[in-house]
C-alpha cells in the first residue's frame, strides 16, 4: 500500500538501524521533508549512548511529539515503512499517541 502524505496530514516515516532510530515527516504533496530527529540527537545521545534500545526510542518519541505539536502538526499519516510493528517501532508509535499525536 502506498502512503501519501498532504499538508493537513504529513507522512511520519520510521527507520530503524541495529544502533539507532530516525524519524522524519513528510508533505508529500509538495515533496519536502518538515522535519526529522534521530536518536544521534545531542540530547538524545548524552541520555541514551546506545540509540539502538526500546528506552532510546520511547524518549526520542516523547521528543519527536513536542517537536512535532510546536511546528503546528497535530494528525500524521504513520509510515512504518515495512518494519513489524512491534519492539522499538511499536514504542515510538505508543509514545508519540501520548505525546499528543493523532493516526
Amino acid at each position: 500500500m502506498k502512503m501519501h502524505g498532504t499538508p493537513e496530514r504529513p507522512r511520519l516515516v520510521v527507520h530503524r538501524s541495529l544502533k539507532n532510530l530516525s524519524a522524519q515527516v513528510i508533505d508529500d504533496t509538495k515533496k519536502k521533508t518538515i522535519f526529522s530527529y534521530s536518536t544521534l540527537a545531542k540530547e538524545i545521545k548524552q541520555k541514551f549512548p546506545s540509540g539502538g534500545n526500546i528506552k532510546a526510542a520511547e524518549y526520542l518519541g516523547q521528543l519527536f511529539a513536542q517537536k512535532a505539536k510546536e511546528k503546528g502538526i497535530t494528525s500524521i499519516i504513520f509510515d512504518r515503512a515495512g518494519y513489524l510493528y512491534h519492539g522499538r517501532i511499536k514504542v515510538f508509535a505508543e509514545s508519540l499517541r501520548k505525546g499528543g499525536l493523532e493516526f
